[in-house]
């Protein structure tokens, strides 16, 4: 237990933390260690916060408008580069989410100069490294975060995540077979996507309080796999607060999802960690393709 006193300082000061969306299943181990009581019990005041299209997530971090969100791993090292020192605190992603859709019975492969959909929040980093090494040449459009620009033809393929617009596209009555999905995890590409990064002067200025952040949301985690209806009930809560236009049956999808992800391919378990090996991985792909203008390191990034 977490004597008391300890507990009344931590709570002097509030984490306010950012997922880097909106209200979703992607973040429900968070809101899980919120209702569930796990912030509170590990002596950890947190106000979880979503951004918005004036303040994304990155933007409040920058601005100390929170002292933690989520990034994905190639995300955090733009940023490193970029002169802002981030902490890697907890990682959730063991698996790369990213796939290319392209229209029925036509492989991502064989479409050189495409119009393919890209998101405009800086993902898909290693689609632009593969479009280059396999000399595609995709002309990459920008969307906001819907799949309607495919859907309705103006594009030729799209970039989506498993857990969110893959599901979007069979919603709307797109065939996904082998022949017209890229899944990046499954051709060199594994690179883990979601953790929880801090800057590191507010990591360094608190460790424990950090730390107990942390292990309080990989329990938020561990409960959300082990009660997923529950978690649903939970999800659904934020979502509707939020006002976020979705339903249950897209959220249950995409919370099964995001659970498969955080199991590693080779230890079949729940890691919760960083691998240096997808880092290094990460790091030579960005910096051969000009996104990194140096190597960073997996030390840079973890604690």
């Amino acid at each position: 237990m977490i004597a008391t006193a300890q507990i009344a300082s931590a709570q002097d000061e509030t984490i306010v933390f950012t997922p880097q969306w909106t209200a979703q299943a992607q973040f429900a181990g968070y809101y899980v260690a919120e209702a569930k009581g796990f912030y509170r019990n590990a002596g950890v005041k947190v106000r979880i916060e979503h951004p918005t299209a004036t303040q994304p997530a990155m933007s409040r971090l920058r601005n100390n408008e929170c002292q933690a969100t989520t990034l994905q791993v190639c995300q955090a090292m733009e940023i490193i580069d970029g002169g802002i020192p981030l902490v890697n605190i907890l990682q959730t992603s063991m698996n790369n989410a990213m796939v290319i859709v392209s229209a029925c019975d036509k492989d991502p492969l064989t479409q050189k100069g495409a119009r393919v959909g890209i998101w405009s929040v800086e993902f898909g980093q290693l689609a632009i490294c593969m479009s280059k090494k396999d000399h595609l040449n995709y002309n990459w459009v920008r969307f906001a975060q819907n799949v309607n620009l495919f859907v309705s033809g103006a594009l030729d393929a799209t970039l989506a995540m498993s857990y969110n617009e893959y599901y979007q596209l069979m919603q709307a009555g797109i065939k996904m077979t082998d022949k017209n999905v890229y899944r990046f995890c499954d051709h060199g590409y594994n690179v883990q996507e979601d953790g929880v990064y801090m800057t590191r002067d507010y990591y360094e200025a608190h460790k424990d309080l950090a730390h107990r952040f942390a292990q309080a949301s990989k329990k938020g985690w561990e409960w959300a796999a082990a009660h997923p209806d529950e978690t649903l009930d939970i999800v659904m809560q934020y979502v509707e607060k939020n006002h976020i236009a979705t339903n249950r049956v897209m959220q249950r999808l995409m919370l099964k999802e995001v659970l498969r992800l955080q199991v590693d391919r080779e230890s079949k378990q729940r890691e919760f960690r960083l691998r240096p090996d997808m880092v290094r991985l990460a790091s030579r792909l960005m910096k051969e393709n000009q996104m990194l203008s140096r190597e960073i390191t997996y030390e840079e990034l973890s604690k």
